[in-house]
């Protein structure tokens, strides 16, 4: 289902946004845009934690590879954003799977998905993607996490395997005591029993091209996570963006130049340096 919008005023081409509701496997609506430019090659783009379709570096990305005559599609994951569900601290194979219903859907719609990008845990979806599905000739990784072990005290607190225990869930504050959003038990177990190095090895090599982009300063994602998955990933390419943190605040379009180099390489049946 789409309706158009409004047109984009970055794109000399001239895409035209489209509002776009998909339903994924569990009955649940999905809200995404779709920048039409003309071209029936598509680039999807997949948001990190607690982000969204309208998170900056989306926007970004989105603008920079629509200047190129490439259409866009970014979307809400489920329990995220604007689209159906219930929010989860885990979720990687749900959101994997609500990636498969939007690329489904552009393939029923006669859209050519030329690669599906994803920053942060989005990256960290898109090579579980890969991992499951084989209908993308291009990955793009931006800042996953490659231990999922990692970076859960820091948002838990320490002893929360203790207390998720004893309660069945925490409640996930900020600085002020504003309550942000719930882990239970089970989202989190699903988080840390999803094992990228084994994810990575079972990738296949019909995955024609895939790049992993990573800041060298990211202070939230190690910049050595995206050696990892270099060292266990066919077909890959990695670039690494010095001083870039996790969100590019100061490096947002060497990310941008980055992506859309890789995308347009891989058009022309090449791969860049």
């Amino acid at each position: 289902m789409a309706e158009p919008l409004s047109s984009s005023q970055d794109a000399p081409t001239t895409a035209t946004e489209q509002r776009v509701l998909v339903t994924n496997k569990h009955g649940e609506n999905l809200v995404g845009l779709l920048h039409h430019t003309g071209s029936n090659k598509v680039v999807v783009l997949c948001h990190g934690f607690t982000a969204s379709k309208d998170d900056g570096i989306i926007v970004d990305l989105a603008a920079a590879i629509t200047k190129r005559g490439i259409s866009v599609f970014r979307f809400d994951f489920s329990g995220n954003g604007e689209s159906e569900g219930e929010f989860q601290y885990g979720n990687y194979r749900k959101e994997a799977d609500d990636l498969h219903s939007v690329v489904s859907y552009l393939y029923r719609e006669k859209y050519d998905v030329a690669a599906v990008v994803g920053h942060s845990k989005g990256g960290d979806v898109v090579v579980l993607y890969a991992s499951i599905y084989n209908d993308v000739p291009m990955v793009v990784n931006l800042s996953g996490r490659f231990n999922l072990e990692k970076g859960v005290e820091e948002r838990l607190g320490k002893e929360f395997m203790d207390r998720i225990n004893k309660e069945g869930y925490i409640d996930v504050t900020n600085k002020s005591g504003k309550f942000l959003y719930r882990v239970t038990k089970e989202s989190l177990m699903e988080r840390l029993n999803t094992d990228m190095h084994a994810v990575s090895l079972s990738i296949s090599k019909e995955c024609r091209l895939f790049f992993t982009i990573h800041g060298s300063a990211d202070e939230i994602i190690p910049v050595e996570d995206a050696y990892e998955f270099a060292k266990l990933i066919p077909n890959h390419k990695l670039r690494v963006i010095e001083g870039a943190n996790h969100c590019y605040t100061a490096h947002r379009k060497e990310l941008s130049d980055a992506v859309v180099e890789s995308i347009t390489f891989n058009e022309a049946g090449d791969t860049p340096p």
